[in-house]
Formats: structure tokens, sequence, C-alpha cells
């Protein structure tokens, strides 16, 4: 069902193969939520040991946002990939960026901020990792401060 799908990744590898084919706005959601799980996965991967903390941060995350139930072995297949052998991250958040709005992109910055802070302490590493995750998704230091545009009207 629904569960299994998002941790195949496979709108997320259509999409990077064969680009963006007039999606449905199913689709789109699965974008989202494939590349939501996609990026915090990685992060408990980052650092080579993943925390059973960071997991469950990650599935209360994936659940909160998304409305989607991840599993923990979910998370970790969707860490170590298979499709890591064909491109790194940033190279996938780089080719989806413009399919996600501005919104859907600091979403998924924010849930990285959280997840990485969530433990109390953020190594040099995951500050690395969460700048080029935001610079791959071209996220303006505004956008990542949580700024809008306020239209000014008088």
């Amino acid at each position: 069902g629904a569960k299994m799908s998002i941790a195949s990744l496979s709108h997320v590898l259509e999409f990077f193969k064969s680009g963006d084919k007039g999606m449905s706005a199913d689709d789109k959601k699965a974008l989202v939520d494939e590349v939501l799980l996609m990026t915090l996965a990685r992060a408990t991967s980052a650092d080579a040991n993943i925390d059973s903390v960071e997991v469950e941060t990650v599935q209360k995350i994936i659940k909160e946002v998304t409305g989607t139930d991840v599993s923990c072995p979910d998370i970790r297949v969707a860490a170590i990939s298979d499709l890591y052998k064909e491109a790194t991250l940033e190279r996938y958040l780089s080719k989806v960026r413009a399919k996600l709005d501005t919104s859907e992109r600091q979403m998924i910055a924010r849930s990285l901020a959280h997840l990485i802070k969530v433990d109390g302490k953020v190594s040099p590493f995951e500050v690395d990792f969460f700048n080029s995750v935001s610079t791959a998704l071209a996220l303006t230091p505004a956008e990542l401060a949580g700024l809008a545009e306020d239209p000014i009207r008088i």
C-alpha cells in the first residue's frame, strides 16, 4: 500500500531519469513525501551510526508532515538505497527542486533542522550536510529563516 511505496523512492527515481511528464497532484504529493524521506533517512546514515532516536524522529516527522507511516526498516532502506550508486542526494535534490514549491522546500529543510537538533548536539558534519541540502534545494537565507515576502498593502 501507500506505506511501502514512499520508501522505494520510485517517484524520485522516475523524475530523475525522465523528468516531469505532466505529474498528477497525487504523483506530486508522492514526490514531495519521498524527497522528505530520502533527505531525512540520508541524514540518519550520514554520521554512519544510525541512532534509534533519530529513526524514531524521522518516523514522527514524516507522519506529522505527510500523514504516512514509515517503518524503521523502510527508513534504513531509504538511507542506503541503491539510488546513491547513480547519484548523490544533492544531485537528486537539485533535479527535483524545480518541481517543489518554496514552501515544500522550506518544509524539507525545517524537518531536517529539527532532526539534526533533536539529540541536543549538532556536529560539524551535520552542519555541512544541512548546508549541502539547503544549497541543492536552492533555498535563500531568507527562505531558510522562514521569511516570506510580505506584499505591501497601502
